[in-house]
Formats: structure tokens, sequence, C-alpha cells
């Protein structure tokens, strides 16, 4: 009248709930084995992931400097041995190391163009007239000169480069120009071959 008596358990009950009780001593056991249970996945990725700031920021700018410092070396190096594994992106490939043994394996009016400009800058201090004409119109005999070779080289590119690639690629002719207007001991990368050695 006052409440129902709580039921006893029945027989099946009892057999679920002591096999729920080995389950769960089995899994205790299991985890005992191991030592500790197996971290879970996020806990994982949390326990790998770095600090956005490290704690010591004076060491971490000098391993910077110094990380940055090797790679400088490294790049000096490749420019001096043509390492293509440390040249700056616009040196690197095949293409492009073609194309500077090319133009390294020719003589060049333009490599020339800074010496005139340096003689004609002396000249243009001489007061004899007739000398700085001479001089005026020697410089740009030159200019035109260059001009000329350069669209020679263009051509010239353009056929190796189709013929050994299939096509050049974007930048490759241009590149080849620019190097042909410097000065042979100035060229970086530096040449790694010849004057009238045979390119193929």
């Amino acid at each position: 009248m006052f409440g129902r008596k709580k039921e006893a358990p029945t027989a099946q009950e009892t057999v679920d709930h002591a096999s729920s009780a080995q389950a769960e001593e089995a899994r205790k056991a299991a985890q005992a084995g191991k030592g500790a249970p197996t971290p879970r996945r996020k806990d994982q990725e949390a326990a790998r992931r770095r600090p956005l700031v490290p704690n010591d920021r004076k060491a971490a700018r000098e391993a910077n400097r110094a990380a940055m410092r090797e790679e400088r070396l490294k790049t000096r190096a490749a420019l001096d041995t043509g390492d293509e594994r440390y040249l700056p992106l616009r040196d690197k490939g095949p293409n492009r190391r073609f194309v500077r043994d090319v133009i390294d394996a020719r003589w060049n009016v333009g490599e020339f163009v800074m010496i005139a400009a340096a003689v004609f800058v002396v000249a243009s201090f001489i007061r004899n007239l007739t000398v700085q004409s001479f001089i005026l119109m020697a410089f740009w005999a030159l200019i035109v000169l260059v001009i000329i070779d350069s669209f020679r080289i263009r051509m010239v590119l353009r056929r190796k480069l189709t013929d050994k690639f299939g096509a050049p690629n974007q930048g490759d002719v241009w590149y080849g120009i620019s190097r042909a207007l410097q000065l042979r001991r100035f060229r970086l990368p530096k040449p790694q071959v010849r004057r009238g050695d045979k390119v193929s």
C-alpha cells in the first residue's frame, strides 16, 4: 500500500551482472599489461605539436641566423661549382645550365660593352673634339653590333634548345642574352666550360 517492494533479481540478471563484471576485470587486466591505456589520436597530435612561439626566443633567433648563414654559404659555393642542389631558382634546371654553357663557350660582343663604356667616360675628359667624336662613333657602332649579336644569340639558343629539349622554357632565351652582356669573369654561376668548347 505504501510502496512496492523491490523484486529479487532473476537468474538471468544475475548471470548478466557476473558477465559484465568479468568483462570489466579483463579490460583492466589488459590495460595493466600494457602499462597504460592507448592514447587517443587527438592527444598524440597535441603532444607532437610545437608551440608557435619558442620558449627561448634568443636561442631560436641564433639558430635561425646560423641556418640562414649556412644556406648562403652553400649557395655561394654552388655559384662557383655549378652544384644544382643549392643554386638560386632562376639558375636551376638542365635548360638553364645548357644556356650558360652555350653562352660561355663563345665570344660575345656584349661582354665588351662595359669596357667600352669605361673608355668612353675616360675619353670624355679629353679636350680634343676629334678624339671624342671618334670614340663616340666607335661606342655607338659597338652598341649596334651588340644588338645584332643579341638577335643571333636568340636564334642560336632557340634552335639548340628546341633540338635538345623540344622547346625553350619561358625566360631561357633572355637568360642567355643577359648573361652574354656580362664580362665572363663576373658571371654567376661561374662558367664551367672554356671558350671554343663544343656544347651538345
